[in-house]
């Protein structure tokens, strides 16, 4: 499995250990879940639009066709 460094200030490291622990993770798990969630939710949202502006356009999309 590939891996990434990434850097965070000494405020940051302490709020994602704090974060980690309350949750009962390790940091590099809550991290990893961090980042897939946000790689999901920025998915989730463009194929939300997607399906909106297909609704919304249907009518004229018909006509033109």
């Amino acid at each position: 499995m590939a891996g990434l460094n990434v850097r965070f200030t000494d405020e940051e490291l302490d709020a994602l250990r704090q974060r980690a622990e309350a949750e009962g993770r390790s940091m590099q798990q809550f991290a990893h879940d961090a980042v897939v969630a946000a790689v999901n939710e920025r998915a989730r949202l463009f194929n939300e639009a997607a399906d909106h502006v297909l609704r919304v356009s249907e009518e004229l999309n018909r006509r033109l066709a």
